[in-house]
């Protein structure tokens, strides 16, 4: 059963009936447009003929005005958008085309598709109805099944509307089965996105370029290396762009390759380019290195051939500025070094290795940071009334949040004007047909000079911020309107951006210098911190300091432990220690630049990043909420949860957003686990009933818990408890830390033998004879399971005793008396041992000793262990005499307390303490949280009434109930047969699952509470 609407069915009759005249030559794709496929999309629920009036940038159907530019076009027929955003591409081509069989026009499609990243795009003469995956590379030479996830007839629509329908009509993107399709087509054919291959392609270039010119140019610096193939790089895609846009002519660096001399050519080009566009890209009054050197004709022909067809699978008309800036993003990741020999050689940045690669931030973070900032702030006011806001991104990258930032004050501006009387501003709109109206080159470079500014330390960067920017100001631009503005003798056709996007380093100001130190900086140093003067009228921002600040302060600022490059960062640790607040334990950059951003607002005004939420409960993050407490700057904290939002970066965050206002309050909201591609209309989505509110005076230094509204709720519940973990364990203690395991940390070979054990030692390589006496068996965190006896693989030599209840450290003498084996192990390592205990601080005299040893009663008590991170509760029993590392807790409860030690076992493996955890403690990698004091002494515990007989019944059902389970888990490991394993392993789920029964019922929890808790994490 088909629900095909009558147009669909008198269209398929239509065509059906017509189908000779359709088919020949001389019927054209505008008439099949005009008949067809306009109302074929129609009864797909889009709004084709704009019935609604909206303004360009925000219509759901946009048809390209076709360039023709080399012999081709440089646009589809159709752009479908929601919200503004690119959806899918439509090419129509006339019923002629054997659509089926022709590789051209999908290879065309498949083009504009990639370049444009868009995930799926359709090719249809009506007659045929292909739909193609496009996050693949097209080829050339691709047969045109290639790439092809669907393909019908006309005679298939009735029968198949259905399907067409649920994929591809407006309501089937906006509910979001669109990317679901677009989903399960890419996991069954893999990727190359257009970004991923275009890095490496312009990472080839640079090699190339920059090997050459070493080789050519002896005397050139690394800096001028560096600057230099940037530059050139940035020239060329530059103008590339602009011909691919029609806005100049099709292949003139394809022509100057072909000359002789290609360099010079080039150079006369970017010479003509910069009287035409006037805007410091091509500027040889600043930039006297290019004009200088000398480059080889075979490397600049292999990256011009490289920039176009059939070499290039880009279509440049259509590859957005975003799309540029992620690639771009990545390359700054890199950089030109010289080596002895002056040969260039291309390294990853010390900070971003440590960092674990670039983060750039996915566009619907943009958007959002962006609507939450600077649309708050101009929210219905005049062009006049904002023309003077000032937006800033202290550490701007490829320009990603201006050019966020850019776009919608551009729309705002557009839809303004449009709907107060365009025509009484001609200055900033012009009409290009009826009910079409865009912004003017001059009201777009007006907006980019008085709006929007940058910062960052890296001056490649800014380069390619400038580049971006530059590029958007382009857009909707063509040849004959820059040709016009030209005739008028108007200034350049670009802005100069030089007093907009500046370089330098955000956090450290010239103050850096003051000290009697500061004359004896090198010169590589001085680049490294490269300071910046935000007072300074000529190379900060003087003007708009005295003003009072920044209206907007965006970004997202690096992520990175500075303790982790101490080398690299030097003296600027103690320069941040002594400057921030918030540079406090093993801070992070991304604490000060939060810090900073503040600082740099204006009253009343809006700061939003995206950085790490880690700083919400970790002990590093005290200093930060010690400022947003004492300035009332938090507005609200959007938090991603476990979902990972940057692909190849095991980074949790979340959205920070700060007014320079007296907020008495702050709101939160923490995304569940979700998919990925879910979070877009999730966040987009949000409003503000789902968020929870708190009260600034609740809080201090001390880690926060900000959680969801239920989960609240839930915590509420167990806060009831009268005691935390706290009050009922006396000790929390983490392990021993030997000092250099592989001396200390020996694996068994054999069991002990007349006080004799053998051992394996990794730093001797070889196995060896130890006393018994002088080695206790020792446990990691990986070797600890949940109900489960650790085994313990390996011994740790442990050199002390216990003297009247105390432990002692055992006497050279003594040591060497009483174990001359071990004495022996330990003293070829005397020279190193000792030079570690002098450096550590500690008495070289003990230079045996272990770094921090623990009393050895702890060792000997009845206790509960735990992993120090872990994915769910792993704890069990320690043995008594089981010594572990740092990477194992032991929690020790009071003996004053009547709880059988099972009963404290049940509850602290129960999914209650790991939902607790999950919601209040500190999320690594791959979703692990820490088991360690500071997290789990909160945790409120349910204690028995031993006078209370029900009380009494269920500590006492627990403590058998977990007495099975440590007998399972005993037999499941001993078993031998598969069969068995199988038997113990259902008897094991069970017996958990009667135990969080038991625990939800101690703590009195609702069903309603209980399924809080198991839905979560």
């Amino acid at each position: 059963m088909t629900n095909a609407p009558e147009i669909i069915k008198e269209l398929v009759e239509q065509f059906e009936t017509n189908l000779r005249a359709y088919k020949s030559p001389t019927y054209k794709e505008e008439q099949l447009k005009h008949e067809f496929l306009n109302k074929f999309f129609k009864a797909l629920g889009w709004d084709v003929y704009n019935d609604r009036n909206a303004a360009p940038q925000h219509r759901d159907v946009i048809f390209e005005d076709a360039i023709k530019i080399g012999g081709g076009t440089k646009a589809p027929d159709y752009c479908f958008t929601l919200a503004g955003k690119r959806i899918f591409f439509v090419e129509a081509k006339k019923p002629a085309v054997d659509i089926k069989k022709d590789i051209h026009p999908a290879f065309q499609l498949r083009r504009y598709a990639w370049s444009a990243k868009l995930p799926l795009s359709i090719l249809t003469d009506f007659e045929e109805f292909a739909v193609y995956e496009t996050r693949t590379r097209p080829q050339k030479d691709d047969k045109a099944g290639t790439g092809r996830v669907m393909y019908l007839t006309y005679k298939d629509y009735i029968d198949q509307w259905d399907e067409i329908a649920s994929r591809f009509s407006y309501d089937a993107v906006v509910q979001g089965y669109f990317d679901r399709f677009a989903e399960t087509s890419e996991k069954k054919r893999g990727t190359q996105e257009v970004d991923s291959e275009f890095l490496k392609e312009i990472e080839s270039w640079r090699e190339l370029l920059a090997k050459n010119i070493a080789l050519r140019n002896p005397d050139v610096s690394i800096y001028e290396l560096n600057y230099a193939v940037q530059k050139l790089l940035d020239r060329l895609i530059f103008l590339r762009i602009c011909e691919d846009r029609g806005i100049e002519h099709y292949g003139q660096l394809q022509t100057k390759a072909e000359a002789g001399d290609v360099y010079m050519h080039l150079l006369n080009h970017f010479r003509l380019a910069e009287s035409k566009y006037d805007s410091g890209i091509f500027d040889f009054d600043t930039d006297r290195i290019t004009s200088t050197l000398r480059i080889d004709d075979r490397v600049l022909k292999a990256i011009i051939q490289a920039l176009y067809y059939p070499k290039s699978p880009y279509e440049f008309s259509v590859l957005g500025v975003e799309i540029l800036g992620n690639v771009y993003e990545q390359f700054l990741g890199k950089v030109i070094r010289l080596t002895a020999g002056h040969q260039a050689k291309v390294e990853t940045k010390p900070e971003v290795k440590k960092a674990g690669g670039v983060y750039y931030t996915p566009q619907y973070i943009v958007e959002y940071i962006v609507q939450n900032t600077v649309g708050k702030l101009i929210a219905g006011k005049t062009p006049e009334e904002i023309a003077h806001i000032t937006i800033l991104d202290p550490a701007c990258g490829s320009g990603s949040f201006l050019i966020g930032a850019y776009t919608y004050l551009l729309r705002y501006h557009l839809d303004w004007y449009v709907s107060n009387k365009p025509k009484k501003h001609k200055e900033a709109v012009f009409q290009v047909k009826e009910n079409e109206w865009y912004l003017t080159t001059g009201e777009k470079k007006r907006i980019l000079l008085d709006n929007i500014f940058g910062v960052d330390i890296d001056s490649q960067a800014v380069e390619v911020t400038k580049l971006s920017l530059l590029l958007k100001v382009l857009e909707h631009e063509s040849g004959e309107s820059i040709d016009q503005q030209m005739k008028l003798g108007l200034e350049g056709v670009l802005p100069n951006l030089g007093d907009n996007i500046k370089c330098g380093n955000s956090l450290i100001g010239p103050e850096y210098y003051d000290t009697e130190q500061g004359s004896m900086f090198d010169e590589e140093e001085m680049r490294r911190v490269n300071v910046f003067d935000w007072e300074d009228d000529v190379k900060g921002f003087g003007g708009i300091m005295r003003r009072g600040g920044f209206d907007c302060v965006i970004g997202n600022p690096p992520y990175l432990r500075i303790q982790g490059l101490q080398e690299y960062y030097g003296d600027q640790i103690d320069y941040f220690i002594g400057k921030y607040q918030s540079a406090v334990k093993r801070f992070d950059l991304y604490l000060l630049f939060a810090e900073k951003g503040f600082k740099l607002l204006s009253k009343d005004g809006r700061l939003g990043f995206i950085c790490p939420h880690k700083f919400i409960n970790s002990d590093f993050g005290s200093g930060l909420r010690e400022v947003f407490i004492n300035t009332s700057a938090l507005e609200s904290f959007v938090s991603f949860g476990n979902n990972l939002i940057f692909k190849q970066a095991s980074t949790y965050t979340g959205i920070l957003l700060l007014r320079k206002d007296d907020n008495t309050s702050f709101s939160y909201y923490e995304f569940p686990d979700m998919p990925i591609s879910e979070l877009a209309t999730g966040l987009s989505a949000l409003t503000d009933e789902v968020f929870t509110n708190y009260d600034l005076k609740n809080f201090s230094k001390n880690p926060w818990v900000l959680t969801r509204k239920n989960v609240q709720m839930v915590l509420s519940k167990l806060s009831h408890q009268p005691q935390t973990l706290e009050d009922v364990f006396d000790e929390m203690l983490v392990g021993v830390q030997a000092g250099i395991d592989d001396i200390y940390v020996l694996k068994a070979v054999s069991e002990p033998s007349d006080e004799i054990i053998k051992l394996f030692s990794e730093r001797a390589g070889a196995n060896i004879d130890m006393e018994i006496g002088l080695v206790k068996p020792f446990v990691r965190g990986k070797d600890v399971h949940r109900y489960t006896k650790p085994l313990y693989l390996y011994y740790c030599i442990y050199p002390y005793k216990m003297v009247n209840g105390k432990t002692k450290i055992i006497d050279e003498f003594e040591l060497k008396e009483k174990f001359p084996l071990g004495y022996a192990y330990l003293k070829q390592y005397h020279t190193e041992l000792k030079e570690i205990r002098t450096r550590q601080k500690t008495n070289p005299k003990y230079w045996y000793s272990c770094h921090r040893s623990r009393n050895m009663t702890v060792f000997e008590s009845d206790r509960i262990i735990t992993p120090y991170t872990s994915l769910g509760c792993n704890m069990t029993l320690a043995p008594k005499g089981i010594y572990h590392n740092t990477k194992v807790y032991s929690l020790i409860p009071s003996p004053s307390r009547q709880e059988h030690i099972s009963y404290w076992l049940g509850i602290l493996n129960s999914k209650v303490l790991w939902w607790f955890l999950s919601n209040t403690g500190y999320v690594l990698r791959g979703g692990y949280y820490v088991f360690t004091t500071n997290y789990l002494k909160p945790f409120p515990i349910c204690t028995i009434d031993f006078s209370n007989p029900a009380e009494v019944a269920k500590h006492d059902k627990l403590v058998a109930l977990v007495e099975s389970m440590l007998e399972l888990q005993k037999k499941y490991h001993d078993a031998r047969m598969e069969q068995d394993k199988e038997l113990y392993e259902r008897q094991i789920k069970f017996i958990d699952s009667q135990i969080d029964r038991l625990v939800y019922d101690l703590y009195g929890l609702t069903e309603e509470e209980v399924r809080v808790v198991e839905s979560e994490r």
